[in-house]
């Protein structure tokens, strides 16, 4: 039998074959964070396609950090009904399902909340300075409020019926900025060693097992790296690894980068050794290493491409799942496809505009694919050949709608 095609159990939960779609932004919510839909149509679109486990995109724990427009918000039980639909989705044709809990710290674009907030007060590099404000320091009381904002958050998940979480620790946002050396320059019990600067994922972790039961599972996507000078160094990385595993997680996947080193979207390829681009996994050898010090499951996201390529990691050892991301986007049967022993149709290029400081920034590898995404969701077939120009002037319009809806809003509650 194909290794992608094998069952496998966390906790309570069997998961029908291996390969996991990956977070990606969806950007349907309203103003308002609430799902609706269109979430329910692009995840039934790829549970029809035999997928084995859906992790969502971004859902922000609080209102007033939100990554992007068009982000689900959940703080309460507003939307339980609308959850209640989704999670039923994976059930009906036994797709796991996990909700990616996330708080986007610093990274967010200016104008979209009211202010941001991080570890510490540490601007950005010039070129993304103009898109990104400084952040304000967090108060550990506001440390505090966001490690039970996770808690809460989760609790719901369940309630709606998920099978569990993913805490995004990884790609420059909140967890991730407490992770790191170069977004935190705290001298209290949340900063300085690396002990310190781990403490927010583990007390986040604690908090959501305790709000949940035995039966839900856990899951936290982690960097390998920051590809930064000057950023968290691999003994560190390690030791995050080893400490989240000990507190009992169930599964971490494991990813890089951050929005000003994009290396999740492939901007850091030609950095890459020429045996990890034969194996295809650009995080496979950081797996192959970290699967001797943990004793959770491992998934591994971002470039698999063949059919050989994911079985053979599944044989190694070196991971258990495989994460897919982008190529889903574009072929939402592709799980079916895999097992049936066909390889991805479809490569996965750089979304260029030919605007160059919108290019450097990568942000079209999320853009692009949200549009795909409302195509699916609304019973349409994904696009390969969209127009990557005309999704960023539509993006622009959508960006500038939102702020100004935020900003009144604003003014109102004030």
């Amino acid at each position: 039998m194909s290794q992608i095609a094998q069952q496998i159990q966390i906790r309570n939960t069997v998961f029908k074959n291996r390969i996991i779609k990956g977070a990606m932004s969806e950007a349907l919510a309203n103003t308002a964070g609430e799902p609706n839909h269109l979430h329910l149509g692009l995840y039934e679109a790829w549970a029809k396609g035999g997928l084995g486990c859906a992790i969502t995109g971004n859902v922000m724990v609080d209102y007033r950090a939100k990554n992007e427009p068009g982000v689900v918000v959940l703080e309460t039980e507003r939307d339980l009904a609308e959850l209640k639909q989704w999670a039923e989705i994976g059930k009906k044709y036994g797709m796991v399902q996990l909700i990616q809990l996330s708080h986007p710290g610093r990274q967010c674009p200016k104008g979209l909340n009211r202010e941001t907030v991080a570890p510490s007060a540490v601007a950005f590099s010039p070129m993304l300075a103009t898109t990104f404000a400084t952040p304000r320091e967090l108060h550990e009381d506001e440390i505090l409020d966001i490690i039970q904002r996770f808690a809460t958050s989760a609790a719901i998940c369940e309630k709606a019926g998920f099978e569990g979480v993913q805490l995004h620790g990884a790609h420059g946002y909140l967890i991730s900025e407490f992770l790191s050396p170069l977004t935190n320059k705290r001298q209290d019990q949340w900063g300085g060693s690396i002990e310190n600067r781990t403490r927010f994922l583990l007390e986040i972790y604690k908090a959501v097992r305790a709000a949940t039961s035995d039966h839900f599972i856990i899951s936290v996507k982690l960097n390998s790296a920051d590809f930064q000078k000057g950023g968290i160094t691999e003994q560190e990385v390690i030791s995050v690894f080893k400490a989240i595993d000990q507190a009992g997680i169930d599964l971490i996947e494991i990813s890089g980068g951050s929005y000003e080193a994009p290396a999740m979207a492939g901007a850091k390829s030609k950095h890459i050794k020429q045996s990890t681009i034969a194996r295809e996994a650009y995080f496979l050898d950081f797996a192959e290493n970290i699967r001797k010090e943990v004793n959770c499951k491992l998934m591994v996201t971002g470039g698999f491409r063949t059919v050989k390529g994911m079985n053979d990691a599944l044989e190694s050892g070196a991971c258990d799942f495989i994460g897919l991301a982008r190529p889903l986007a574009v072929e939402t049967d592709l799980t079916d496809r895999l097992i049936a022993g066909y390889d991805v149709r479809y490569a996965v290029n750089p979304i260029k505009t030919g605007i160059p400081f919108v290019d450097k920034m990568a942000i079209m590898e999320i853009i692009w694919y949200a549009a795909q995404f409302k195509a699916i969701g609304e019973g349409k077939a994904p696009n390969p050949k969209l127009s990557p120009f005309k999704v960023f002037l539509n993006y622009a319009k959508g960006n500038i709608k939102a702020i100004i809806q935020g900003k009144v809003n604003s003014r109102k509650s004030a």
